[in-house]
């Protein structure tokens, strides 16, 4: 007698093979030409300013970003192998082990195979995996600090807390917005043992005074190094710019894209404002789902995870400026709490997430599909990347002169950074 094929291994059948289909997609990636963001040449100058000198006042000495993914960098040149299908490889290392540690720390309420998928189907990571950019190594090292710091409150084995700091402090190093991550492990380890640390501090009340006023002065002292004088400048300068309702109207727009998963401004060309306000508002709809849905009892998830997500919110929504890609570092996290919220199981609303589930995949094979063909098209990379801003610097690069009749300008630095690195 022949037995009737069980649906839910039917289902677990086709997700590993979506996994599998996106992986290989990832891996081709690799292939790419080196592509350009104006972060990216920052990070190759620094690399250079540290490795062959550069004049004190110049704009890589100066430079405000953190050393963690410049260390990178000169590790990969120094072994002769700074190109761009190395850096992507290891890209897509990074996120497969980011999303592991992840997958690890909610092992028994996430379904490994469709919470990878659903993240790498996600048009930001389809884009900025294949980019010599900082985000994946943070996702690695906060992810596994994350895992460990967890693995410590359910042992309490010093090893595992200890793992945590150290994988915490390299994804500080690598994005200054990581000491969101170093503040939510300090309060849960507050929390849990407040009764001990108010013992000892009545006990210690001059050492634990002399500590507190060591570290502020390391903070003040190495504030240029950590990038913390910069980043208030930068505050202060572009509140200004942007005040504080427009900042708010930005994350809830971003929140829309990274859920509906497409980049907005197509389709806000199209209906201009209307197209800006309907992102808003689904951003805010599901900007208020996701907090219900991390502090609700019954999802009951860890003060720490919490503690995280409300501090990087905080600086995300004043910090004045206008990029999805901010939010790269918590999207695994923030995909994982989403996976184990909950919706009213109407058939209104199984109609809805079918539908929703639908339109993501579609346009994150779409996005998948396009850059596979800017990776293979020199002629379409060179004119779309980055919206085309190093159209001739690319075209120069490629065919040995700007294509376009109109090119009046190349910026000497990035086509340097094309010539030595791709």
């Amino acid at each position: 007698m022949l037995t009737q094929p069980n649906p839910f291994e039917r289902y677990q059948t086709i997700v590993k093979l979506a996994f599998f289909t996106i992986l290989a997609v990832y891996i081709v990636d690799c292939f790419t030409p080196l592509r350009l963001h104006v972060d990216t040449i920052r990070y190759y100058a620094i690399k250079d300013c540290i490795e062959f000198g550069c004049p004190a006042d110049s704009d890589a000495a100066t430079d405000y970003f953190p050393y963690g993914y410049t260390v990178l960098l000169l590790v990969f040149s120094k072994l002769g192998i700074l190109k761009a299908f190395p850096i992507i490889f290891i890209n897509v290392i990074y996120l497969i082990g980011g999303l592991w540690f992840l997958y690890k720390t909610f092992e028994k309420k996430l379904q490994p195979y469709l919470f990878f998928t659903i993240v790498m189907l996600n048009w930001l990571f389809v884009k900025f995996v294949a980019h010599p950019l900082s985000e994946m190594q943070y996702i690695f090292f906060s992810l596994g600090s994350i895992f460990y710091y967890y693995r410590f409150t359910q042992d309490k084995k010093i090893k595992f807390l200890l793992l945590s700091i150290l994988l915490a402090w390299i994804a500080f190093m690598t994005r200054t917005v990581g000491i969101t991550l170093v503040g939510a492990i300090a309060i849960d380890m507050i929390w849990q043992y407040k009764d001990q640390q108010i013992t000892f501090f009545r006990k210690n009340k001059v050492l634990v005074t002399g500590l507190l006023v060591v570290i502020v002065t390391l903070l003040i002292l190495f504030s240029r190094v950590l990038g913390i004088n910069h980043y208030g400048d930068v505050l202060r300068e572009h509140f200004k710019e942007a005040p504080l309702l427009r900042r708010i109207g930005w994350r809830f727009k971003e929140w829309g894209e990274i859920f509906v998963n497409t980049p907005s401004n197509k389709i806000i060309d199209h209906v201009a404002r209307a197209g800006e306000f309907a992102f808003m508002a689904l951003g805010l709809a599901i900007f208020s789902w996701f907090m219900y849905t991390l502090f609700s009892r019954k999802n009951r998830f860890p003060l720490f995870i919490k503690a995280y997500m409300v501090f990087y919110c905080v600086i995300m929504f004043n910090w004045p400026f206008n990029d999805p890609r901010f939010w790269l570092p918590v999207m695994p996290l923030m995909t994982a709490i989403a996976l184990q919220g909950s919706i009213p199981r109407t058939r209104l609303f199984r109609f809805g997430r079918a539908l929703y589930l639908a339109v993501y995949v579609s346009l994150g094979v779409f996005a998948a599909g396009y850059m596979v063909y800017s990776s293979f098209n020199k002629e379409f990379m060179a004119r779309n990347q980055a919206k085309g801003v190093y159209r001739n610097e690319y075209e120069t690069h490629f065919f040995g002169k700007p294509q376009s009749d109109t090119a009046k300008k190349i910026d000497p630095l990035a086509l340097r950074t094309l010539e030595k690195y791709d």
